[in-house]
Protein backbone atom coordinates (compact mmCIF):
# COMPACT_ATOMS: atom_id res chain seq x y z
CA UNK A 1 0.00 0.00 0.00
CA UNK A 2 0.92 3.32 -1.12
CA UNK A 3 1.62 5.94 1.92
CA UNK A 4 3.63 8.93 -0.70
CA UNK A 5 -0.26 10.12 -1.29
CA UNK A 6 -2.14 12.00 1.10
CA UNK A 7 -4.44 8.89 1.73
CA UNK A 8 -3.65 5.35 1.27
CA UNK A 9 -3.41 3.72 -1.98
CA UNK A 10 -2.83 1.63 -4.68
CA UNK A 11 0.01 2.43 -7.12
CA UNK A 12 -0.57 2.07 -10.81
CA UNK A 13 2.61 0.04 -10.73
CA UNK A 14 2.07 -2.14 -7.90
CA UNK A 15 -1.77 -2.73 -9.12
CA UNK A 16 -2.32 -6.58 -9.74
CA UNK A 17 -5.07 -8.87 -10.85
CA UNK A 18 -8.65 -7.30 -10.55
CA UNK A 19 -7.55 -4.08 -9.34
CA UNK A 20 -5.05 -3.87 -12.71
CA UNK A 21 -7.65 -4.77 -14.91
CA UNK A 22 -10.06 -2.27 -13.68
CA UNK A 23 -7.78 0.42 -13.76
CA UNK A 24 -6.86 -0.49 -17.08
CA UNK A 25 -10.67 0.19 -17.77
CA UNK A 26 -10.59 3.29 -16.05
CA UNK A 27 -7.50 4.77 -18.24
CA UNK A 28 -9.42 3.10 -21.22
CA UNK A 29 -12.64 4.74 -20.72
CA UNK A 30 -11.56 8.39 -19.28
CA UNK A 31 -9.28 8.68 -22.19
CA UNK A 32 -6.78 9.48 -20.04
CA UNK A 33 -2.78 7.73 -19.21
CA UNK A 34 -3.36 8.08 -15.45
CA UNK A 35 -5.82 6.35 -12.72
CA UNK A 36 -7.01 9.24 -10.17
CA UNK A 37 -6.43 9.17 -6.52
CA UNK A 38 -10.07 8.38 -5.83
CA UNK A 39 -10.10 5.01 -7.23
CA UNK A 40 -6.25 4.32 -6.48
CA UNK A 41 -7.68 4.84 -2.47
CA UNK A 42 -11.03 2.85 -3.17
CA UNK A 43 -8.66 -0.23 -3.94
CA UNK A 44 -7.55 0.10 -0.49
CA UNK A 45 -11.00 -1.48 1.06
CA UNK A 46 -12.14 -4.55 0.44
CA UNK A 47 -14.48 -4.74 -3.02
CA UNK A 48 -15.09 -0.99 -2.95
CA UNK A 49 -12.53 -0.43 -6.29
CA UNK A 50 -14.89 -3.16 -8.15
CA UNK A 51 -18.49 -2.38 -6.79
CA UNK A 52 -17.82 1.33 -7.22
CA UNK A 53 -16.07 1.44 -10.48
CA UNK A 54 -18.83 -1.14 -12.28
CA UNK A 55 -21.74 1.12 -10.12
CA UNK A 56 -20.82 4.33 -12.34
CA UNK A 57 -19.10 3.31 -15.38
CA UNK A 58 -22.48 3.77 -17.21
CA UNK A 59 -22.39 7.39 -16.89
CA UNK A 60 -18.65 7.56 -17.78
CA UNK A 61 -19.53 5.87 -21.02
CA UNK A 62 -22.26 8.41 -22.39
CA UNK A 63 -24.92 9.36 -19.92
CA UNK A 64 -22.68 12.15 -17.63
CA UNK A 65 -20.96 14.05 -20.42
CA UNK A 66 -23.41 16.35 -20.98
CA UNK A 67 -23.88 17.05 -17.32
CA UNK A 68 -20.50 17.69 -16.97
CA UNK A 69 -20.32 20.15 -20.04
CA UNK A 70 -23.29 22.24 -18.33
CA UNK A 71 -20.87 22.12 -15.14
CA UNK A 72 -18.04 23.69 -17.05
CA UNK A 73 -20.58 25.96 -18.74
CA UNK A 74 -23.00 27.02 -15.77
CA UNK A 75 -19.39 27.68 -13.31
CA UNK A 76 -19.31 31.43 -12.65
CA UNK A 77 -15.63 32.10 -12.56
CA UNK A 78 -13.85 35.04 -11.97
CA UNK A 79 -12.13 36.63 -14.41
CA UNK A 80 -8.43 36.97 -14.71
CA UNK A 81 -5.37 38.55 -16.54
CA UNK A 82 -4.83 36.34 -19.51
CA UNK A 83 -1.38 35.03 -19.40
CA UNK A 84 0.83 35.91 -22.92
CA UNK A 85 3.07 33.53 -24.86
CA UNK A 86 5.86 36.05 -23.89
CA UNK A 87 5.10 36.12 -20.33
CA UNK A 88 5.26 32.20 -19.72
CA UNK A 89 8.46 32.29 -22.08
CA UNK A 90 10.43 34.88 -20.29
CA UNK A 91 9.77 32.67 -17.18
CA UNK A 92 11.39 29.69 -18.69
CA UNK A 93 8.41 28.22 -20.58
CA UNK A 94 9.33 26.89 -23.97
CA UNK A 95 6.55 25.97 -26.60
CA UNK A 96 7.40 22.19 -25.69
CA UNK A 97 6.70 22.55 -21.89
CA UNK A 98 3.10 25.34 -22.66
CA UNK A 99 2.29 22.04 -24.86
CA UNK A 100 2.57 19.63 -22.28
CA UNK A 101 1.12 22.42 -20.17
CA UNK A 102 -1.99 22.58 -22.02
CA UNK A 103 -2.69 18.87 -21.96
CA UNK A 104 -2.30 18.42 -18.68
CA UNK A 105 -4.83 20.98 -18.07
CA UNK A 106 -7.00 19.44 -20.70
CA UNK A 107 -6.64 16.02 -18.96
CA UNK A 108 -7.80 17.58 -15.47
CA UNK A 109 -10.56 19.64 -16.99
CA UNK A 110 -12.22 17.07 -18.83
CA UNK A 111 -11.63 14.27 -15.88
CA UNK A 112 -13.05 16.51 -13.04
CA UNK A 113 -16.01 17.54 -13.87
CA UNK A 114 -17.31 13.90 -14.95
CA UNK A 115 -15.79 12.75 -11.69
CA UNK A 116 -17.81 15.56 -9.90
CA UNK A 117 -21.22 14.66 -11.48
CA UNK A 118 -20.82 11.02 -11.48
CA UNK A 119 -19.49 10.57 -8.18
CA UNK A 120 -22.55 12.84 -6.98
CA UNK A 121 -24.90 10.82 -8.70
CA UNK A 122 -23.58 7.90 -6.40
CA UNK A 123 -23.72 9.98 -3.37
CA UNK A 124 -26.94 11.02 -4.01
CA UNK A 125 -28.11 6.93 -4.46
CA UNK A 126 -26.43 6.26 -1.39
CA UNK A 127 -25.64 9.23 0.79
CA UNK A 128 -28.04 11.94 -0.19
CA UNK A 129 -27.37 14.18 2.75
CA UNK A 130 -24.83 16.42 1.48
CA UNK A 131 -22.37 17.24 4.79
CA UNK A 132 -18.89 17.08 5.73
CA UNK A 133 -17.13 13.98 4.80
CA UNK A 134 -14.54 11.94 6.93
CA UNK A 135 -11.04 10.90 6.61
CA UNK A 136 -10.61 7.77 5.03
CA UNK A 137 -9.64 5.05 7.65
CA UNK A 138 -5.73 4.83 7.62
CA UNK A 139 -6.24 0.92 6.40
CA UNK A 140 -8.98 2.26 4.21
CA UNK A 141 -12.91 17.55 -24.30
CA UNK A 142 -14.14 14.03 -24.75
CA UNK A 143 -10.46 14.13 -25.84
CA UNK A 144 -8.83 11.00 -26.76
CA UNK A 145 -6.42 9.72 -24.91
CA UNK A 146 -4.07 11.51 -23.29
CA UNK A 147 -0.51 11.26 -22.38
CA UNK A 148 0.89 13.09 -18.88
CA UNK A 149 4.42 12.87 -17.79
CA UNK A 150 4.20 10.29 -14.18
CA UNK A 151 3.02 11.60 -11.45
CA UNK A 152 6.19 12.83 -9.10
CA UNK A 153 6.33 12.02 -5.63
CA UNK A 154 6.14 14.99 -3.40
CA UNK A 155 9.84 13.77 -1.56
CA UNK A 156 10.90 13.93 -5.23
CA UNK A 157 10.06 17.72 -5.27
CA UNK A 158 12.63 20.73 -3.98
CA UNK A 159 11.14 22.22 -0.63
CA UNK A 160 10.17 25.31 -1.93
CA UNK A 161 8.49 23.77 -4.75
CA UNK A 162 6.79 21.67 -1.62
CA UNK A 163 5.86 24.48 0.20
CA UNK A 164 3.87 26.15 -3.14
CA UNK A 165 2.08 23.35 -4.00
CA UNK A 166 1.20 23.12 -0.21
CA UNK A 167 -0.16 26.95 -0.30
CA UNK A 168 -2.15 26.49 -3.69
CA UNK A 169 -3.46 23.14 -2.35
CA UNK A 170 -5.15 25.44 0.28
CA UNK A 171 -6.92 27.88 -2.13
CA UNK A 172 -10.60 27.25 -2.49
CA UNK A 173 -10.26 24.59 0.35
CA UNK A 174 -12.31 25.37 3.56
CA UNK A 175 -11.24 22.21 5.81
CA UNK A 176 -9.71 19.13 4.03
CA UNK A 177 -6.01 20.23 2.63
CA UNK A 178 -4.40 17.61 3.13
CA UNK A 179 -5.68 16.10 0.52
CA UNK A 180 -2.98 17.28 -2.40
CA UNK A 181 -4.31 17.96 -5.52
CA UNK A 182 -3.14 15.72 -8.42
CA UNK A 183 -3.17 18.39 -10.82
CA UNK A 184 -0.37 20.49 -8.68
CA UNK A 185 1.90 17.82 -8.54
CA UNK A 186 2.02 17.11 -12.66
CA UNK A 187 2.81 20.65 -13.00
CA UNK A 188 5.18 20.58 -10.60
CA UNK A 189 7.53 19.92 -13.56
CA UNK A 190 6.92 23.33 -14.03
CA UNK A 191 7.53 25.54 -11.09
CA UNK A 192 7.82 29.18 -12.84
CA UNK A 193 4.08 28.40 -14.32
CA UNK A 194 3.05 27.30 -10.96
CA UNK A 195 4.46 30.24 -9.12
CA UNK A 196 2.21 32.20 -12.08
CA UNK A 197 -1.02 30.75 -11.17
CA UNK A 198 -0.19 30.95 -7.45
CA UNK A 199 0.34 35.13 -8.43
CA UNK A 200 -2.95 35.12 -10.03
CA UNK A 201 -5.06 32.96 -7.76
CA UNK A 202 -4.05 34.73 -4.63
CA UNK A 203 -6.26 38.10 -4.60
CA UNK A 204 -9.60 35.55 -5.61
CA UNK A 205 -8.41 32.99 -2.27
CA UNK A 206 -8.14 36.40 -0.01
CA UNK A 207 -11.39 37.47 -1.07
CA UNK A 208 -13.37 34.46 -0.81
CA UNK A 209 -14.35 33.93 -4.55
CA UNK A 210 -11.98 30.76 -4.77
CA UNK A 211 -14.27 29.31 -1.94
CA UNK A 212 -17.03 30.62 -3.39
CA UNK A 213 -16.39 28.81 -6.48
CA UNK A 214 -15.60 25.77 -4.83
CA UNK A 215 -19.28 25.90 -2.90
CA UNK A 216 -20.85 26.56 -6.58
CA UNK A 217 -19.24 23.32 -7.74
CA UNK A 218 -20.32 21.24 -5.19
CA UNK A 219 -23.98 22.33 -5.42
CA UNK A 220 -23.73 21.87 -9.51
CA UNK A 221 -22.68 18.52 -9.01
CA UNK A 222 -25.16 17.49 -6.43
CA UNK A 223 -27.57 18.66 -9.06
CA UNK A 224 -26.69 17.34 -11.95
CA UNK A 225 -25.79 14.14 -9.71
CA UNK A 226 -29.64 14.11 -8.88
CA UNK A 227 -30.61 13.79 -12.81
CA UNK A 228 -28.10 10.96 -13.40
CA UNK A 229 -29.28 8.37 -10.66
CA UNK A 230 -31.62 6.23 -12.63
CA UNK A 231 -28.80 5.70 -14.74
CA UNK A 232 -26.47 4.29 -12.15
CA UNK A 233 -26.40 0.15 -12.57
CA UNK A 234 -25.42 -1.04 -9.01
CA UNK A 235 -24.86 -4.25 -8.12
CA UNK A 236 -25.08 -5.35 -4.15
CA UNK A 237 -23.17 -3.34 -2.09
CA UNK A 238 -19.82 -4.50 -0.61
CA UNK A 239 -19.49 -4.65 3.34
CA UNK A 240 -17.20 -1.51 2.85
CA UNK A 241 -20.09 0.11 1.33
CA UNK A 242 -19.98 3.14 4.54
CA UNK A 243 -16.31 3.35 4.04
CA UNK A 244 -16.11 3.65 0.46
CA UNK A 245 -19.21 6.80 0.20
CA UNK A 246 -17.12 8.40 2.95
CA UNK A 247 -14.26 8.36 0.73
CA UNK A 248 -16.12 9.38 -2.48
CA UNK A 249 -17.84 12.15 -0.53
CA UNK A 250 -14.45 13.67 0.82
CA UNK A 251 -12.94 13.68 -3.05
CA UNK A 252 -15.74 15.01 -4.59
CA UNK A 253 -16.82 18.10 -1.90
CA UNK A 254 -13.21 18.92 -1.63
CA UNK A 255 -10.20 18.31 -4.28
CA UNK A 256 -12.57 17.40 -6.96
CA UNK A 257 -14.96 19.98 -6.58
CA UNK A 258 -12.40 22.92 -5.80
CA UNK A 259 -9.96 21.87 -8.67
CA UNK A 260 -12.94 21.94 -11.40
CA UNK A 261 -12.67 25.31 -11.00
CA UNK A 262 -9.38 26.02 -10.39
CA UNK A 263 -8.19 24.14 -12.81
CA UNK A 264 -10.92 25.99 -15.34
CA UNK A 265 -9.63 29.01 -14.10
CA UNK A 266 -5.79 28.22 -15.45
CA UNK A 267 -7.11 26.44 -18.68
CA UNK A 268 -8.47 29.70 -19.36
CA UNK A 269 -5.82 32.26 -18.34
CA UNK A 270 -2.84 29.97 -20.19
CA UNK A 271 -2.11 30.42 -23.78
CA UNK A 272 -2.98 27.67 -26.33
Amino acid sequence: MNQSDSVPSVTETAATGETAEIFADIRATLGTSVVNLIWRNLATLPDALRWTWSTVRPLYLGAAAPHAEAVRRTLSLPALPPLSVDTLSAAGLDRAALAAIGVTLDSYHHTNALALVVLSALLERYDPSPGEAARPSATVSAAGATELAALPLLSELTPDVQRLIAELNGFGEDTASFLIASMYRHLAYWPPYLAIVRTLLAPLQADGRLHALTNEARMLGRAHGRALVNRLAPDDPPASLEQALASCRLFVEHPIARMTGICALARRATPE
